[in-house]
C-alpha cells in the first residue's frame, strides 16, 4: 500500500513538474516574441529620429535595468521592467544601424543580412534543443571564461584599434552567444530556469548579442565604406 502511495505521489510530481515546464516554455517565447517586437519599434524610432549613441553610458542603464527586472521577476511589475529593459536594447541599436547603414554603400544589405542570420541560428539552435532534449548544463562554465575573455577583448579593442581583434572578437561572440541559446533553451526544457521573465531576458541578450556581433563581423569582411 505504501509502495503505490509512493509511486502515485512521483507520478503526481512528475506531471506537475511538465505542467510547469510546458507554462514556462509557453509564456518565454510569447513572451520574447512580443519584446522583440517593442524592441525593433524602438530601434526604428531611433533611427527615424537620428539618435545619437550614447557611449558609456550604455552599460550603467544597461546593469540598472537588468537589475531591476531580476528585482521584481516574481511580480507584475516585472513585465513592465523587461519591456523597458529591451525597448533601451532595442533604441541604443537605431544609431548602429543609421551608422551601418550610412557608413557602407552596402550598408542595408549587412543589416538585412545580420538579421537573417540571426533569426536563423536562433531557430534552428532552438529546433535542435527542443529535438533532440539534450543536457547543455555542461557549457556553464566554458561559456563563462569564453565571455569573460571576449569581453577583456572588446575592452582592449577600444584602445587599440586592429582590425583583426575586432574581428576575433566578434566571431567569439558569436560562437559565445549560439552556446548561450543552447545552454538557456536547455535550462528551460529541463526545468532548471522556472521563471518566464528570466527566461526571456537571457534569451533576448543572446540574440542581441549576436545580432550586434553578425553586423561587426560583415561589416569588417564585406562592408564598402562610402568615399
Amino acid at each position: 500500500m505504501q509502495r503505490n502511495t509512493n509511486t502515485a505521489t512521483v507520478v503526481r510530481s512528475r506531471s506537475t513538474s511538465i505542467v510547469e515546464t510546458n507554462s514556462v516554455i509557453r509564456n518565454t517565447y510569447l513572451l520574447l516574441s512580443l519584446t522583440l517586437i517593442f524592441s525593433a519599434f524602438t530601434a526604428w524610432w531611433a533611427m527615424v529620429n537620428q539618435a545619437r549613441p550614447m557611449g558609456l553610458l550604455v552599460l550603467p542603464i544597461y546593469m540598472g535595468l537588468l537589475f531591476l527586472t531580476q528585482s521584481l521577476r516574481n511580480s507584475a511589475w516585472g513585465i513592465a521592467s523587461i519591456f523597458a529593459f529591451t525597448g533601451f536594447m532595442g533604441y541604443t541599436l537605431g544609431p548602429i544601424l543609421n551608422m551601418t547603414i550610412q557608413g557602407f554603400s552596402n550598408g542595408s544589405q549587412i543589416v538585412m543580412s545580420a538579421l537573417g542570420l540571426t533569426g536563423v541560428i536562433f531557430l534552428s539552435l532552438s529546433a535542435y534543443a527542443f529535438t533532440t532534449r539534450k543536457d547543455f548544463s555542461y557549457l556553464a562554465g566554458f561559456l563563462f571564461v569564453a565571455s569573460t575573455v571576449a569581453f577583456i577583448g572588446s575592452l582592449a579593442g577600444i584602445f587599440f584599434h586592429i582590425p583583426i581583434l575586432w574581428l576575433s572578437v566578434s566571431a567569439a561572440f558569436v560562437l559565445i552567444s549560439s552556446g548561450m541559446i543552447l545552454f538557456e533553451t536547455s535550462q528551460i526544457i529541463q526545468g532548471g530556469e522556472k521563471n518566464y521573465i528570466m527566461a526571456t531576458i537571457s534569451l533576448y541578450v543572446s540574440i542581441y548579442n549576436l545580432f550586434i556581433s553578425l553586423l561587426q563581423l560583415f561589416s569588417l569582411l564585406a562592408g564598402r565604406r562610402n568615399n
